[in-house]
């Protein structure tokens, strides 16, 4: 793919007035949401795409499940972590890239971006819960046992925040049973 097929497929997906050229190469596309930077290597072998999703600190606690997403669920784009920013990342050899593909890619950044670090933590508290089943299941406990006990912990102060109030923690304990329902079948001790 050739700079100019570049800075076509950029303006087509947003526009003019989003795309400008900041070097011989490079390009950056300002949106009200996100800044997403396309860099061509010196060669201009390689086309690299960038987009800042979170600060580091933010994400810290989600590092494993963001290289999980990695393996399993990113597809051709990749979380990558520089200068204490979690980036969505997607590298390409430019002689072989066609524009359906960077479009492609840049679309699943975008997705990347909005998701932020809802899916990832999602996905750990789905591995979570399948913790506490799996234990449950060890104890012999049947999920009426598991919910009682959540309920137990929940009413003694050991599980949800100080000051919560009973409407917010009957919501907490709800999502909890309907988690748990939707997850014990698939739980093998």
């Amino acid at each position: 793919m050739k700079s100019d097929e570049i800075a076509v497929t950029l303006t087509d997906l947003f526009g003019e007035a989003a795309v400008s050229a900041i070097a011989l190469g490079s390009w950056q596309v300002e949106t009200s949401g996100f800044r997403l930077l396309v860099l061509l290597s010196e060669d201009n072998t390689w086309l690299r795409v960038l987009l800042p999703i979170v600060p580091v600190q933010e994400a810290q606690p989600l590092l494993e499940q963001l290289l999980k997403a990695n393996f399993d669920e990113t597809q051709e784009v990749r979380y990558a972590v520089y200068e204490g920013v979690v980036w969505g990342v997607f590298h390409h050899n430019s002689n072989t890239l066609v524009s359906a593909d960077l479009e492609g890619a840049i679309k699943r950044l975008v997705s990347l971006y909005e998701a932020g670090l809802d899916d990832v933590f999602n996905q750990l508290i789905e591995s979570r819960i399948r913790q506490i089943i799996l234990a449950a299941k060890q104890q012999g406990q049947s999920l009426q046992a598991t919910m009682q006990t959540l309920e137990r912990f929940y009413a003694e102060g050991l599980l949800g925040e100080i000051e919560q109030t009973s409407e917010a923690q009957a919501e907490v304990i709800a999502a909890w049973q309907r988690q748990l329902e939707r997850l014990w079948n698939e739980v093998e001790p």
